[in-house]
């Protein structure tokens, strides 16, 4: 379902629907009053996570029971990373290739995740030959890019693409309930004609992998019929697109979670299209990083609007931490005119230096489409479990894993 501003979703409905949620206390920030200022708009483009270990504390549920024990949790989780894998294969016609952990400094490949470089990938120095050959390497934030180019390596033909099981290190992130420094992800790419860089096979795509998705938490159900409960309802069978700017004018005043929080009251799953191009409030939905995403494009004759972008992001509501809860972010990619567009409005033309820009100014890598989907996200969600530290080792604070002890969450360690 394609979701767009009309005449019955009325300014009473709008009203309605936020008195509702703010008096419920749902918000992306409870302790934050339910008003707008450019500067609450300005803040939430900071990144990822909560933003401190008290407002954490209020947002944990508190009257959580796991549904499964460890022990169960451990089988669920490998049967169910094997149908997903097994089914995004089938779905978008891939093949599972590896992926690299580390990658050169020089190569350019690293995700930088946004554009305003506030989050930097860790690097180190292999002093190789008694540093006659040495290499500056970094640990991947993401294979976004890396995957662009095993197009190519690996000979992949339009329609054809890979999967990658995909491990990852964010240093720069908040660790809370949702968010960690170690990242897993079902990073995948498939190559596109130029005559499928369009919304309507972007969304096709995007049909498909939630096809999956749902499939995925019916099939944990199957093993696990205690995961069925009347409070933690199924995710819908089908997804509502909705484009970001008709977000921004359904609820103007609000920043961006806290329209997304919004919105996932009335559809509890999303494909929020177009972030990354500055709306009309002159904010983009979302900073995107300016070498791998096309978020410039103008799509206008697609959707009779003033709109940008062949991205978006897939969102839930997730019905045990009562929050918005990010599953995918997919788009189709730049081609040689949008990257270098791109990176001018960015201020990041130096990164025409790098091969893999070099690959895609000179028409030497494919067109593609591609996302990742967070595995532990994912399988959070599906196990109706209320942190990522009990579907995946890693390290957190002291202070959080106390405040999660008493809550009845216990995080793997």
């Amino acid at each position: 379902m394609s979701l767009f501003i009309s005449d019955d979703l009325s300014e009473a409905d709008h009203s309605e629907t936020l008195t509702g949620t703010f008096d419920s206390g749902i918000s992306e920030h409870p302790s934050d009053p339910p008003s707008n200022s450019q500067a609450s708009k300005k803040a939430d483009l900071a990144g990822p996570g909560i933003g401190n270990y008290e407002e954490l504390e209020n947002i944990l549920p508190r009257d959580y029971n796991p549904l499964l024990t460890p022990k169960e949790t451990q089988k669920a989780l490998f049967h169910l990373k094997r149908y997903i894998e097994d089914n995004l294969c089938k779905e978008l016609h891939l093949m599972m290739v590896e992926v690299p952990l580390i990658v050169d400094a020089e190569s350019g490949v690293n995700d930088m995740l946004d554009r305003d470089g506030s989050r930097t990938p860790i690097q180190f120095h292999i002093s190789n030959d008694r540093d006659k050959h040495p290499i500056d390497a970094q640990i991947v934030q993401a294979a976004t890019k890396w995957k662009r180019l095993a197009l190519q390596q690996f000979d992949c033909r339009p329609g054809e693409g890979i999967c990658t099981d995909m491990r990852a290190v964010r240093k720069d992130y908040f660790l809370d309930h949702d968010h960690s420094a170690y990242v897993d992800q079902w990073d995948w790419e498939r190559v596109i004609t130029p005559e499928q860089r369009n919304l309507e096979f972007l969304k096709s795509i995007v049909r498909k992998i939630w096809k999956v998705l749902v499939g995925a938490e019916k099939f944990a159900q199957e093993m696990f019929p205690e995961l069925r409960q009347p409070r933690y309802p199924n995710l819908p069978e089908e997804l509502t697109f909705i484009h970001a700017e008709d977000l921004l004018a359904m609820y103007p005043d609000l920043p961006r979670k806290r329209r997304e929080t919004v919105i996932l009251q009335k559809y509890p799953a999303v494909f929020i299209v177009g972030i990354g191009w500055p709306l009309l409030d002159g904010y983009p939905h979302e900073m995107r990083a300016a070498d791998y995403d096309d978020w410039i494009t103008d799509t206008s004759k697609e959707t009779l609007r003033d709109t940008h972008g062949l991205n978006g992001d897939i969102l839930v509501w997730n019905h045990v931490t009562q929050r918005r809860h990010e599953l995918s972010s997919m788009g189709i990619r730049v081609n040689a005119e949008t990257l270098r567009r791109q990176l001018e409005i960015s201020n990041l033309l130096d990164n025409l230096k790098f091969p893999y820009h070099q690959g895609i100014v000179n028409d030497l890598l494919p067109l593609s489409i591609g996302g990742g989907i967070g595995q532990s996200r994912t399988l959070m969600l599906l196990l109706r479990k209320a942190h990522l530290g009990e579907v995946s080792v890693t390290v957190w604070p002291k202070i959080l894993k106390e405040m999660c002890a008493k809550k009845n969450i216990f995080v793997l360690e």
